[in-house]
């Protein structure tokens, strides 16, 4: 799983969809939104108070002096105008604000707490009657509730948490909120979903401040519950020339292409394929002691074209190859990957081939050495083909098949740098 964070704008998207009672009245603001439009599609905005607050991945908003409460449109442009695109430093973090959500200011008396995360054996969710932003210092009146993997949340013991802590002209409506927000959580594939506060007002649940992370691999069967929404970088984090070039790659086709430089001095990188794989391989190297050598992060999967492959492993050389180690070491390419199911091994691979045929002189140059491992349909042909590279280039190339566990080649190429 690739917990990925997305927009609080996107989030309530999909809460108005799916939650009873909930209009989802959200609009968002970028440098390049044109005010008089948007308040066009959206005739809410000069009818409502309102409140503004960047959206952006980050929290303790209100901490930081960054959310207007009880504005008019007027005065709601005003305040965004004058922070579009300026810096700011949020927990040690410096960035530029550049999207800003509004929607209507709810006046409210009581805030309450729920939020729901993934477990390796069971789901769990979280309940409060005492929300905002205290709740982590009143953490002891949160209940909670578990739903083991393969199982249902039963309606029953949402019933005993509720009646636990709401009062009892609340409870029947919580109840059928919490049930219907897991059935989103569980149909969206999200990993974290927290709604911090929410609040009751003229009969309704009303949804206040939302955080959430999707498994951004589920893309492919969740389209008609995420609808049109994007994965936003960090806050205070910007797109290399490569990152950039990649993710429009990305873009481009139907497959998964990614890649964030995390050292580029670093002397390990990797070229895997799978988004459950590159998770696999990025802890194993940390858990062999190397997470400060580690280069890159990413993935390529859900049968990219050899023409895509070539292009994504042109990046990831390219940059490989640009200096030596300032250290004098070897550098070292783990191109790794699961068994896949229906990924063309030899189609790929022949992607990769190209790309190492271009790059084989700078390749030796610097001193690299490269280790390989895969299964899946055509994975002989495909390993056979880089084991005649390695020797047609004078290039050390290490092939290992299905046989190998998933990342083995990653401590047979430290094992020596350990030494």
């Amino acid at each position: 799983m690739a917990k990925r964070g997305i927009r609080e704008y996107d989030a309530k998207k999909m809460l108005s969809r799916s939650l009873t009672g909930y209009e989802g009245m959200v609009a968002l603001m970028d440098p390049q939104t044109d005010p008089a439009e948007l308040a066009k599609r959206k005739p809410w905005l000069k009818q409502k108070r309102l409140v503004v607050k960047p959206d952006q991945l980050f929290g303790k908003r209100g901490k930081h002096g960054l959310i207007a409460v009880d504005k008019s449109w007027d005065e709601a442009i005003a305040w965004i105008t004058e922070r579009m695109n300026k810096e700011v430093e949020v927990s040690s973090i410096k960035g530029e604000l550049t999207h800003f959500l509004i929607e209507p200011f709810v006046p409210h008396e009581k805030e309450y707490y729920v939020a729901m995360r993934v477990g390796p054996e069971s789901d769990t969710i979280y309940l409060s009657k005492s929300g905002g932003v205290n709740v982590e210092e009143l953490w002891d009146e949160v209940g909670t509730i578990e739903v083991p993997v393969g199982e249902y949340l039963e309606g029953a013991t949402v019933d005993k948490e509720v009646e636990r802590h709401f009062e009892e002209k609340d409870r029947k409506m919580i109840r059928e909120f919490v049930m219907e927000l897991y059935e989103l959580f569980v149909n969206g594939h999200f990993s974290y979903l927290e709604i911090n506060p929410f609040t009751i007002v003229e009969g309704k649940i009303l949804p206040l401040d939302t955080v959430a992370k999707l498994d951004d691999t589920a893309e492919f069967e969740c389209g008609d519950v995420w609808g049109d929404l994007e994965f936003p970088i960090p806050f205070g984090r910007s797109f290399s020339p490569e990152e950039a070039f990649v993710n429009e790659l990305d873009s481009k086709t139907g497959a998964s292409l990614k890649l964030s430089v995390l050292n580029p001095t670093g002397n390990i990188w990797t070229m895997v394929a799978g988004g459950g794989a590159s998770v696999i391989y990025a802890d194993t190297i940390t858990d062999l002691g190397f997470g400060k050598d580690l280069a890159n992060y990413g993935e390529y999967s859900g049968n990219p074209n050899a023409e895509a492959t070539y292009h994504y492993a042109k990046t990831i050389l390219d940059l490989m190859t640009r200096e030596k180690d300032p250290n004098g070491r070897k550098k070292y390419l783990l191109i790794g990957g699961g068994i896949a199911n229906f990924t063309d091994v030899a189609k790929t691979f022949a992607g990769i081939i190209r790309a190492l045929k271009e790059y084989a002189e700078k390749i030796k140059d610097i001193g690299v050495e490269i280790y390989v491992r895969r299964g899946g349909p055509n994975y002989k042909v495909g390993l056979q083909r880089m084991r005649n590279l390695g020797e047609n280039l004078g290039v050390p190339i290490h092939v290992y098949g299905p046989e190998t566990h998933i990342t083995k080649i990653a401590s047979y190429a430290l094992s020596e740098q350990r030494s």
